[in-house]
């Protein structure tokens, strides 16, 4: 018998293609040892068998709010007894942003053509991530497609929620740091100038750290025009290579890494991998499969590499806690926490009880890190222009000094 069957391989693509086996039970067995994720299968004839082959990927990105407002949307709809279609219909109608209206419709269409909504999706994977999808496509399967839409718009706000707090807690410190050294280049290029003829007319001896800022400000005002390009040559360089994945692995590095910071990336690291996993076994995915798509929603190396381990911990028969617990990028009581969800047979409530617990911790932590950064970042800059104030009037002190002596020579 033939069956025809689609769903998703381990990179997330989307795949359909027929496969022959004795019934359907043996035909998904075989599909999941290939490491497919079934969404659908149903037996077919007069289909010539063939490869797997990954469905052409389309759709651009477009920003989770639209994600989130989207499946909050759909969830109250349809809760209501509103079909998938006119629920489509009516978010299509009140977007207003082009690009995003473009989507919808083009996924209600697909809808009306009779693809099912995480078919529909899949063509917009910039838009819809593996996980999402996946999501939906359980939630289509056991009947809850409205609880699933609303657990997947509250991961989505809770996402969107910690990437604010990051950019919030980071962006009046940057504001302050760039505000500073726009005044102190300033500063060399224009007013330590004049101070350089003053020493001359006087004929000062001038300290170190006054010669020294005198060099650098010959250079700006000597070399501006290779410092210049030079500078942004070297920023697009810089940005070109962290695109890479030698720069990504490095960036994730650097952010794990860090004092403070790493313990924080940490942090919402851990609470964004058991959310996303704790959701995924509540949905019934399997635990392979519901590694593998996390795995595909992390985007530091490091985690990648954590999951990694975790799939093989499992497929050999071990424990996830045991993979996670070889590990310094989870806390040992993490760690606990999932053994006894595993030993209790609670796993999944374990895992999202842990996100929620962290996601807690997370807030507050962000909230303290602003006023913990501005008075450091303040003390930096003060002691930064304090420096440049005291090596440009150190020398008219000496001056002061010594013709006060001189004149007070009998």
């Amino acid at each position: 018998m033939k069956f025809s069957y689609s769903g998703y391989d381990k990179s997330g693509a989307e795949i359909k293609g027929t496969i022959e086996c004795a019934d359907e039970g043996d035909a998904a067995q075989k599909l999941q040892a290939k490491g497919v994720f079934v969404t659908t299968i149903s037996e077919t004839t007069g289909e010539k068998s063939g490869a797997v082959a990954p469905k052409k990927r389309t759709g651009r990105s477009v920003g989770p709010k639209h994600v989130a407002m989207m499946a909050r949307e759909l969830s109250v709809l349809v809760s209501t007894g509103t079909t998938v279609v006119d629920s489509l219909g009516a978010i299509e109608r009140q977007a207003t942003e082009e690009r995003w209206r473009s989507i919808v419709h083009d996924v209600r269409t697909r809808v009306e053509q009779g693809s099912t909504l995480h078919e529909a999706l899949a063509a917009h994977p910039g838009a819809f991530d593996a996980v999402f999808r996946s999501l939906v496509a359980a939630g289509e399967s056991s009947g809850n497609l409205d609880e699933m839409l609303g657990r997947l718009a509250k991961i989505t706000r809770r996402q969107m929620a910690a990437r604010a707090s990051v950019m919030g807690a980071m962006i009046y410190p940057a504001l302050l740091i760039t505000v500073a050294t726009v005044v102190l280049t300033l500063m060399m290029i224009f007013v330590l100038p004049r101070f350089e003829g003053l020493f001359e007319t006087l004929g000062a001896d001038l300290p170190s750290t006054t010669r020294l800022l005198m060099g650098v400000s010959d250079i700006l005002r000597g070399y501006w025009w290779a410092l210049l390009p030079a500078l942004v040559a070297a920023g697009v360089c810089a940005v070109l290579y962290l695109r890479t994945p030698k720069g990504q692995r490095l960036i994730g590095t650097v952010a794990v890494r860090a004092p403070l910071f790493g313990t924080i990336v940490r942090s919402l690291s851990t609470a964004r991998l058991t959310r996303l996993l704790g959701m995924l076994l509540e949905s019934r995915v399997p635990m392979i499969d519901s590694l593998t798509l996390t795995r595909q929603s992390m985007s530091n190396h490091h985690y990648v590499d954590l999951l990694d381990a975790a799939e093989e911990a499992v497929t050999r028969g071990d424990s996830i806690s045991d993979a996670f617990s070889r590990s310094d990028l989870i806390t040992s009581s993490t760690c606990e926490a999932i053994r006894n969800g595993e030993q209790s047979g609670n796993l999944s409530v374990v895992l999202v009880s842990v996100a929620e617990y962290l996601d807690e911790e997370n807030d507050g932590t962000m909230r303290s890190l602003g006023s913990v950064i501005e008075p450091v970042i303040m003390m930096l800059l003060g002691v930064v222009v304090g420096f440049v104030a005291v090596s440009m009037f150190l020398p008219l002190f000496d001056l002061t000094a010594s013709a006060g002596s001189r004149g007070g020579a009998p």
